[in-house]
C-alpha cells in the first residue's frame, strides 16, 4: 500500500517536538504541504526547514499559546480567514500532573481551555471548508488513559477524555459529507514530554529517571517505548484515501499496554 497525501494541506498541532513533529514530518513525506503550530518559533523553523518537499510543497509555521486561548483563537481565525486545510491533526501540550486532591476549579478551567477547547475551536473553522469540498480528515491525539486513567494524570484524564466523546459525536455530524474523525490513543512514547512525566515519578518515589523507564518498559507487552514515527505512521494511514472508511473510533498506539479492550 503506497500512501500518497499529494496536493493535500495538513495542519499539525503542537509540532515543535515530539509526536507533532513525527507526524509533521511523516504526513510531509507523504506529500502533503505542512502547516505546524506551537509556541517556540526558533523550533518551528527548525522543523520547516527538514520537512521534505519533493513534490513542491510549501511548508509554514504559526507560533501560538495553547495555554492563551484568547491569542489563540485570534491566530487560528486569522489564519483560516485566508486558508484551508484537508488534514487537521489535533495535538496539543499536556497539562501539569497532578492528582485529584491536589487540583482546583482554576486548574480545571484552564485545562479544559488547553486541552478541549483549542480542539473543538480549530475544527470547526476547518470544518467550513472542509464541507465545502466535500472532503476531510480530523485526527485527535489524545492518550490512552482516557481508558486507563492515570493516577498523576487527574487533568488529562478528565478533559482528553471530553475530546473522545466529542470526537465521536463530530464523526456522526460531518461523514456526510466525506470527514472522518478518529482519535488515536496515545501509550508511552520516547518523548521530552514523557521524560518530564518520569522525572516527577522519579523525584516522587526517590529512585532514578533510569528506574522508572525500566518499569514502564516492562509493563508493556513489547518491552519497550514507542517511537514517534511509530504514531505518525498510523496519522498518515488515518489521514490518506485508503482510511476513507473509517470514522469515528478510538485507536491506541501503545505497544499493547491498555489491558481493556
Amino acid at each position: 500500500m503506497i500512501i500518497s497525501l499529494k496536493d493535500k494541506k495538513a495542519l499539525v498541532g503542537g509540532a515543535s517536538q515530539g509526536l507533532g513533529k513525527a507526524v509533521a514530518a511523516q504526513l510531509a513525506a507523504s506529500g502533503a504541504s505542512v502547516t505546524v503550530m506551537a509556541r517556540n518559533e526558533e523550533k518551528l523553523k527548525k522543523v520547516v526547514s527538514g520537512l521534505p518537499a519533493n513534490n513542491g510543497q510549501q511548508h509554514s509555521y504559526i507560533v501560538v499559546d495553547f495555554a492563551d486561548f484568547g491569542s489563540f483563537k485570534i491566530k487560528m481565525e486569522d489564519y483560516f480567514s485566508n486558508h484551508s486545510v484537508d488534514i487537521l491533526v489535533n495535538n496539543t501540550n499536556g497539562p501539569k500532573a497532578g492528582t485529584v486532591l491536589e487540583k482546583n476549579d482554576a486548574d480545571y478551567l484552564s485545562a479544559f481551555n488547553l486541552l478541549f477547547q483549542t480542539v473543538q475551536y480549530t475544527t470547526a473553522l476547518a470544518v467550513k471548508s472542509m464541507k465545502e469540498k466535500c472532503y476531510g480528515r480530523i485526527i485527535n491525539l489524545t492518550s490512552r488513559t482516557v481508558k486507563e486513567p492515570a493516577d498523576n494524570l487527574a487533568l488529562s484524564n478528565t478533559i482528553r477524555a471530553a475530546v473522545v466523546a466529542w470526537g465521536k459525536t463530530l464523526s456522526r455530524d460531518v461523514g456526510r459529507y466525506n470527514i472522518t474523525v478518529n482519535n488515536i490513543l496515545t501509550g508511552n512514547f520516547d518523548t521530552e514530554r514523557l521524560t518530564q512525566l518520569f522525572e516527577l515519578q522519579a523525584a516522587s518515589q526517590n529512585t532514578s529517571l533510569e528506574e522508572i523507564i525500566k518499569k514502564a518498559e516492562a509493563d508493556i507487552p513489547l518491552q519497550r517505548l514507542g517511537r514517534p514515527g511509530e504514531l505518525a505512521n498510523m496519522v498518515a494511514f488515518l489521514a490518506s484515501e485508503q482510511a476513507s472508511y473509517i470514522t469515528g473510533t478510538s485507536i491506541p498506539v501503545d505497544g499493547g499496554l491498555l489491558k481493556s479492550i
